[in-house]
């Protein structure tokens, strides 16, 4: 391709030992794509909370500051002694950012795979998307079918496959009904609908009135606001209605996480007919896989029996347990439904450089529930 740049600007965050964290851009010499690799033009790439992880991490965002680097703008934060402690294992190191987007391959290794994929859209997946280019395995891309946006194919893996594999896990560990938290948000949302579509009972968790008429509106069921005076009572009432003995907890930090397991035991307690001073026998099980809250978690488990487990859940474990076939499965249903069950809704589309401003960056990363951000590195 006679055109292509030479270099490919890519953003990245470093911890510095001094206690700061900075952002920003590298111009980096454009990669060549081995035998099994393709290049791809980033047309598409989403902010989630993921990614923020890995963005600011533990720095405090109200001491940000603008700056630049290389006539590129650049961002400037103080880590607290906290933040240093539990990003010690990354500080020096310059580590590239976005975990997935969507872009169009312009240039292929040897191998037919590879070249069979030259000029296609496909969904990517394997770090390293905000920038203009991304050179990576054939495996590590999903052809999407002609004609697709790029929009809606930047967010193909990370919401898609982990609601998906909410059920998946629900299914392998033989519950039979779902309890989930921040559920207004893109994969909440979209968790709804697969629910839906499989006759699974969900109860969804949401933290304003707002969002649970976003909720009503898409046909979920059972709502429980966390905010309200009476949410205990009615999250205890939404379980025993439904069943549901497994919850997904996006929010990691604070009490919810008890919460949900105090709630579940209260249902199974209803069902009981003797008394035990061991609690239900009914196992429940809850993973946090979020950290929209980062402080500790706290519960109290004498409220709720010795039948029960309180885990982490990641996607890429999960892909690797559940095995090629089922996975495969799972893409498969994200490309058929592309545009209905996985469709993600953006509230702001930016440039990459625009990512970097300031003001840009302390609304994204205030992660409010509606609002979510696309890069368009090309714009």
């Amino acid at each position: 391709m006679t055109d292509l740049p030479t270099t490919n600007t890519v953003m990245v965050t470093i911890v510095k030992p001094e206690g700061q964290l900075e952002v920003y851009f590298e111009r980096r010499p454009m990669p060549e794509p081995k035998p099994h690799e393709v290049l791809v033009k980033v047309l598409a790439t989403p902010i989630n909370p993921s990614d923020l992880g890995l963005l600011f991490g533990g720095a405090d965002m109200a001491t940000a500051r603008a700056g630049e680097r290389d006539g590129l703008p650049m961002i400037t934060a103080d880590v607290p002694p906290a933040g240093m402690r539990a990003m010690g294992g990354r500080i020096g190191d310059a580590l590239p950012i976005g975990n997935e987007g969507c872009g169009v391959v312009i240039k292929a290794g040897d191998s037919p795979e590879a070249q069979a994929l030259v000029g296609k859209t496909v969904a990517l997946l394997g770090g390293e998307m905000y920038a203009e280019y991304r050179c990576l395995p054939v495996q590590m891309t999903m052809p999407l079918p002609d004609g697709t946006d790029p929009v809606d194919g930047a967010s193909c893996f990370v919401n898609p496959l982990t609601s998906l594999a909410f059920t998946e896990t629900m299914r392998m560990e033989n519950h039979s009904a779902i309890v989930h938290t921040a559920a207004a948000s893109n994969l909440g949302q979209m968790l709804v609908k697969i629910c839906a579509k499989d006759g699974i009972p969900l109860v969804n968790i949401v933290r304003s009135d707002a969002q649970v008429e976003i909720l009503k509106g898409i046909g979920a069921q059972h709502i429980v606001n966390s905010s309200a005076d009476d949410f205990m009572d009615r999250l205890v009432d939404a379980i025993a209605e439904t069943g549901a003995t497994i919850g997904f907890d996006a929010t990691g930090g604070g009490k919810l996480a008890g919460q949900i397991l105090t709630a579940m035991e209260a249902a199974a307690v209803r069902k009981m007919t003797t008394y035990s001073r061991y609690g239900s026998d009914t196992f429940k099980q809850v993973y946090i896989y979020g950290a929209l809250d980062l402080s500790p978690t706290t519960f109290s488990a004498r409220s709720f029996g010795l039948t029960w487990a309180l885990g982490g859940f990641l996607l890429t474990p999960f892909m690797a347990k559940a095995g090629m076939e089922t996975v495969g499965r799972m893409r498969k249903r994200v490309v058929d439904e592309l545009t209905t069950t996985f469709k993600s809704h953006y509230s702001h589309e930016i440039s990459l450089t625009e990512a970097l401003d300031i003001d840009t960056a302390q609304a994204y990363n205030a992660k409010r529930t509606g609002e979510k951000y696309l890069i368009k590195p090309h714009g």
